[in-house]
């Protein structure tokens, strides 16, 4: 369980009745975006709350009425999943920036640029978000605010969300090593074992992973390797 120091309060109205539990908010952050977690370890305290701050319990022929049930740790998720959290103002910011964090690695590492098919730099995406007026809100799943950031930036750079083919070539004498990074960086839509031990195949992988993709394999094969975008 999460210290009382770390806890917030997580509350939810229903009808006349009010419910609060004390949670640790990256846990709850967790939850909320679908991750396996236990809610034991983020509670303060195994109970459920009118007013957290004063300890007062509320009674359970209540949560029996709103929540059909008396067991705290579904009341809590439930809670959790569509109540309110009340965040400090140093964790918001924390939170926030690490939420942004996540939605710019995601938009930098799936988009490119339609016309030249090449990926968007971090700082294009960033300022794209600042101009667009993104708000990054700390418990919104990141797939969410990806969708969202996605048709805001739209209007300001072109940017598509397609996954790119790319036609591989690799020597006999770097199979070994490259291989491996092909399998491991994309999906193989087809191969083929050439008569001198060279291996040729087209690689589907996010179109914002193709500098990485070709810079491993220079990298395994010293330059030696052929590769070509099919459109």
């Amino acid at each position: 369980m999460v210290s009382l120091d770390d806890a917030v309060i997580a509350r939810i109205k229903k009808g006349e009745h009010h419910f609060e539990v004390l949670v640790d908010p990256y846990g709850a952050a967790d939850i909320i975006e679908g991750k396996e977690t236990d809610i034991m370890e983020i509670l303060a305290i195994d109970a459920v709350f009118t007013d957290a701050k004063k300890g007062t319990h509320a009674p359970e022929e209540e949560l029996k009425e709103d929540f059909d049930t008396t067991e705290i740790l579904e009341i809590a998720k439930h809670i959790i999943m569509n109540g309110d959290i009340q965040l400090t103002t140093e964790q918001r910011q924390k939170m926030q920036q690490n939420k942004k964090k996540r939605v710019i690695d995601t938009i930098v590492r799936n988009a490119m640029d339609p016309q030249t098919k090449t990926p968007h730099p971090r700082q294009r995406i960033e300022r794209a978000m600042e101009e667009a007026g993104i708000h990054i809100d700390p418990f919104k799943p990141v797939s969410e605010q990806v969708k969202t950031t996605v048709n805001a930036i739209r209007a300001l750079i072109p940017l598509s969300m397609d996954r790119v083919k790319i036609s591989v070539k690799i020597p006999a004498q770097h199979v070994g090593k490259a291989y491996g990074v092909v399998r491991g960086l994309g999906s193989l839509d087809q191969e083929e074992w050439q008569s001198d031990g060279s291996w040729v195949g087209i690689i589907k992988l996010p179109a914002g992973m193709q500098n990485e993709f070709y810079d491993r394999l220079n990298e395994v094969t010293k330059g030696n390797v052929s590769t070509k975008i099919l459109k």
